[in-house]
């Protein structure tokens, strides 16, 4: 590899959600104390160093030592538009990407544009825990189309889906793709059913792809919106180099509206709160990503699969009652400690007070989740093979 992911990067003291958060002032409910020398798999960050590309464009606009008002420059939207072409086959058009802080803020609008107060949104739990507020803070109901577990599989339970969007005030659908935690990519005959339903009950589509270009060997990320122009004039899609190029810190976010009255609104709503284009080294860091990243990427997926193939080894060794979920996308490993505790708070507290290990408990992402741990795969071999052995330290 021409990029070494085994380097092993102190983050502590840089002022890191992941590494220098308190876990005794951070994790809600827990009333016991927490070793601060706790090792913290939780975060959807990368412990790798961002491709050279970016470093150095970014140390360029710096060494340029003046930071005043900037705009978006063609390059970044052109670097945008390739890379969406090249790696899933999407043509977009320069006029349906505008600009978000993060994808949960671009939920957050999505709400206010196309829900009123009192309307349904769809989720589909175990999902994104964000989700969750989103639709609460914006005055909405949630309508939690569960995903179903076969063995080692989820899958969509279309009859309950299609129940749910034929409610009178369903409007919105958050769709995770790839989804977040359970690691599905979901099929083309997947995406084109639930789309479908959705089109027969005028429900809108919010499409969170930002790890749509983390996906496993054999499988393939499909756009939502690409699949065809009725899909495409009714849902947002959003997309980031966050996720791809651990670039979260720079808050990044593209979304991508082809329906001139749906951006309008959404517009709309960005004004209302005064947003404005990113900043100048979200726009450096953009451009460089999406028009030189390639073959970082690459190799930085090769590695998380490298990670994920040698968890699943590992735990078979040192953990052999629990299941780690097949992982199809994203950078997360969803496993399944049932068989280890049936209590979803001692195992917490397990983890956290005798392995003194920092997972994202499965209980957050809501029905389903209860007896999973998650994992961040997006780190140096080293780092995953401690995290194991405090994962079995706990049960000793």
């Amino acid at each position: 590899m021409a990029y070494d992911f085994d380097k092993v990067i102190d983050r502590r003291g840089t002022n890191c959600s992941k590494w220098d958060a308190d876990p005794n002032k951070t994790i809600p409910g827990v009333e016991y104390p927490v070793d601060r020398d706790i090792l913290p798999v939780w975060v959807a960050d990368m412990d790798f160093e961002v491709a050279p590309e970016i470093t150095e464009a970014l140390a360029e606009r710096v060494r340029h030592g003046i930071f005043g008002y900037t705009k978006v420059p063609d390059a970044c939207y052109d670097a945008i538009i390739a890379w969406q072409e090249r790696r899933h086959g999407w043509r977009i058009k320069r006029e349906w990407i505008t600009f978000t802080p993060g994808a949960v803020s671009a939920a957050h609008m999505a709400m206010q544009a196309y829900c009123q107060v009192g309307d349904n949104a769809i989720i589909q739990p175990p999902v994104y825990y964000p989700f969750y507020r989103t639709v609460h803070n914006n005055g909405g109901l949630l309508s939690c189309n569960c995903l179903r577990r076969s063995g080692s599989r989820y899958e969509m339970d279309f009859d309950d889906f299609e129940k749910r969007a034929a409610e009178e005030r369903t409007t919105l659908f958050i769709l995770c793709s790839p989804h977040n935690p359970v690691g599905r990519v979901w099929r083309e005959e997947e995406l084109e059913r639930i789309g479908a339903i959705c089109m027969r009950h005028g429900v809108r589509v919010f499409a969170d792809e930002l790890h749509c270009d983390i996906v496993m060997p054999g499988y393939r990320h499909v756009p939502f919106a690409n699949l065809n122009p009725e899909f495409a004039a009714h849902s947002i899609t959003v997309i980031s180099p966050s996720k791809t190029f651990n670039l979260a810190g720079l808050q990044a976010t593209a979304a991508i509206i082809p329906d001139p009255e749906m951006r309008q609104r959404f517009e709309n709503v960005k004004a209302r709160n005064s947003l404005s284009d990113p900043n100048l080294f979200a726009i450096t860091a953009m451009e460089v990503a999406y028009s030189r990243g390639d073959k970082w990427l690459d190799e930085v997926l090769a590695y998380i699969k490298g990670n994920y193939d040698f968890l699943v080894e590992y735990m078979g060794k040192k953990l052999p009652k629990v299941k780690v979920m097949p992982l199809e996308g994203t950078y997360l490993a969803w496993m399944d400690f049932s068989a280890m505790e049936s209590d979803e708070r001692a195992l917490q507290k397990r983890m956290l007070t005798r392995g003194k290990v920092w997972l994202d408990e499965g209980w957050i992402f809501g029905e389903g989740g209860a007896g999973f741990e998650r994992i961040v795969l997006a780190c140096p071999r080293s780092t995953l093979r401690e995290a194991v052995d405090r994962m079995a330290r706990a049960f000793e």
